[in-house]
């Protein structure tokens, strides 16, 4: 493995394992002591907008419908999101977030401004758009080896 190889590994290892640890220490700065990592990433495919049925949430995040759902039970009972049965079709559960559910996805979202910010921050145009490939052929690869391991 070339030097550039492994300064490359060392950083995207250490990148992933900064943004869940940052991520955490956000939730608890902004007093948010009653949230995962986990349960932050249901709010955040719920989203700001309408409701989203479960399977929407489920494939977003690519996890089960009984993972969603135990999930989805949690953030429910801490009240960040609300579940009910749409009038016209009875067989969906949809979800939505809550005044407080949109108050946690709105901080989350300036969290990820701010780091985007950074990522850019004294980059030409041109170098944004090889940082935008590059990130695209790392979330390419991840969307095949989640498509691999989900089939085995």
């Amino acid at each position: 493995m070339s030097r550039a190889h492994e300064l490359l590994n060392e950083l995207v290892g250490d990148i992933f394992v900064d943004i869940l640890n940052i991520e955490e220490k956000a939730l608890r700065y902004c007093k948010i002591k009653d949230l995962s990592i986990a349960e932050m990433h249901v709010i955040e495919q719920v989203g700001d907008g309408d409701p989203k049925s479960m399977s929407e949430v489920a494939a977003a995040l690519g996890i089960t419908m009984g993972s969603l759902t135990t999930a989805v039970g949690r953030v429910v009972r801490k009240g960040y999101v609300k579940r009910f049965r749409p009038e016209g079709d009875r067989r969906i559960v949809q979800i939505e977030l809550t005044r407080k559910g949109r108050l946690v996805y709105r901080l989350h979202e300036k969290f990820h401004l701010n780091l985007i910010n950074q990522m850019v921050k004294g980059l030409s145009t041109d170098e944004e758009i090889v940082l935008v490939k590059v990130l695209e052929n790392i979330n390419g690869f991840f969307k095949k080896l989640s498509k691999k391991y989900k089939e085995a």
